[in-house]
């Protein structure tokens, strides 16, 4: 197999739509090469189809699964490192969402295995090469981590305890630059299945958001947690 040889190298996970395929493809048309993953495989292989070939390594997968993370380890050892970890990947869970106290249990722990355990996972395997590169993990977060919004207990907490694991993780690996950042409400599909039947084409597009993302990933700002809206104001 042959290796690939660019100056940067991310992997962004859930990258066939939404706020990750938006950063994707910003990132290939600034010269990276960008390792990309989603549950959906014939829809990640049409969209990143648009891309150029040398650009982007598709590795169709569940994230929660631990086959599918060694795989996409395979890519970062093939593409020569890594520089830049997005965990992008999440699962809304039950929709409409329901009330904590009938929140199926087997559904709350598929809602951690992805949006939680699953990003330490990947981020346990890649890690060494972070560290040869003093790279960068961002880790998507939601502003229901930080409200108590009826309904969201599911998707909330377990994006709560994402922020903490990633705090965490900043105050253990001080020699890189490690994230939560929380998007706001964006247009995607996500949206929509908490939203069922409702218009929610009045949130904002996800290429809108990628410049805050891009600030996290290019300027010096400290580990920490971040919010879109404060990081599209000048600085």
């Amino acid at each position: 197999m042959t290796t690939i040889n660019q100056a940067h190298v991310a992997l962004v996970t859930g990258g066939s739509r939404g706020l990750g395929f938006a950063l994707t493809r910003e990132l290939v048309q600034r010269g990276w090469h960008v390792i990309v993953d989603a549950r959906d495989g014939e829809r990640l292989r049409a969209v990143v189809g648009a891309l150029p070939p040398e650009s982007v390594t598709a590795v169709p997968g569940d994230v929660a699964d631990p086959d599918h993370r060694r795989a996409l380890g395979a890519a970062v050892e093939n593409a020569g490192g890594l520089d830049l970890l997005v965990n992008n990947a999440s699962i809304l869970g039950a929709s409409p969402q329901p009330r904590l106290a009938d929140y199926p249990l087997d559904v709350l722990g598929e809602v951690f295995a992805v949006n939680t355990l699953a990003p330490l996972g990947l981020l346990q395997l890649v890690l060494p090469h972070l560290e040869k590169r003093t790279g960068r993990i961002i880790s998507v977060s939601s502003d229901a981590a930080v409200e108590a919004y009826e309904g969201w207990g599911g998707y909330g907490s377990a994006k709560a305890a994402l922020d903490h694991l990633t705090a965490v993780l900043a105050a253990e690996q001080p020699s890189l630059r490690i994230y939560s950042f929380d998007p706001g409400d964006m247009a995607t599909d996500l949206q929509q299945q908490a939203f069922p039947g409702e218009d929610v084409s009045d949130r904002a597009a996800p290429e809108t958001v990628v410049p805050a993302v891009l600030r996290l990933i290019e300027s010096d700002l400290p580990s920490g947690r971040y919010r879109a809206a404060d990081l599209t104001v000048a600085p």
